[in-house]
């Protein structure tokens, strides 16, 4: 992005704004989303074309198959398929590594430090909340309740994290 802006992003002709600065978002953005909900994640990919945003949306369905993927493990070592996300969209609850087991694995990897976790999960408990930023969640937004409020997600998403993201 060039400059710094605070306001809702809007789409015009295939260009990004965030208030009144344009946005650069020309390059794909490579963004993991590890949930075990396809409905949720079939929900948000939408949200995320609607908004017009050109992204790489990487789909993995639990915290075990993310740990491969962040490692370059198993069917995930060919990082020109499978290149490294630039942010993560993390479930709490999800089947063989929860999400808070996902970051405190991150937080074991000095080599990924600064790669930003969003926690997306359905949990409203403040508790959840809490032990997301402790273990190093830049961010908890809780999904919503019907498809239409996956739009605002997206708006939130795209001006709090992929703004500045070239």
């Amino acid at each position: 992005m060039t400059g710094t802006a605070k306001g809702k992003l809007r789409i015009s002709a295939g260009v990004a704004y965030l208030g009144d600065v344009k946005c650069l978002m020309s390059i794909k953005v490579p963004i993991l989303v590890v949930d075990d909900s396809k409905e949720d994640v079939f929900l948000l990919c939408h949200a995320f074309k609607r908004a017009g945003l050109d992204l790489s949306l990487i789909h993995v369905h639990d915290g075990e198959e993310a740990v491969h993927y962040l490692s370059g493990e198993n069917c995930f070592t060919d990082r020109s398929l499978y290149p490294m996300p630039r942010l993560i969209l993390l479930d709490v609850k999800m089947p063989k590594l929860s999400g808070f087991d996902v970051l405190e694995w991150l937080l074991t990897r000095k080599d990924l430090k600064e790669l930003p976790v969003v926690m997306f999960s359905s949990s409203f408990q403040s508790d959840d909340m809490e032990k997301a930023k402790v273990l190093g969640a830049a961010d908890y937004l809780t999904k919503p309740t019907g498809t239409e409020g996956y739009d605002e997600v997206v708006q939130t998403i795209a001006s709090k994290w992929l703004a500045s993201m070239e």
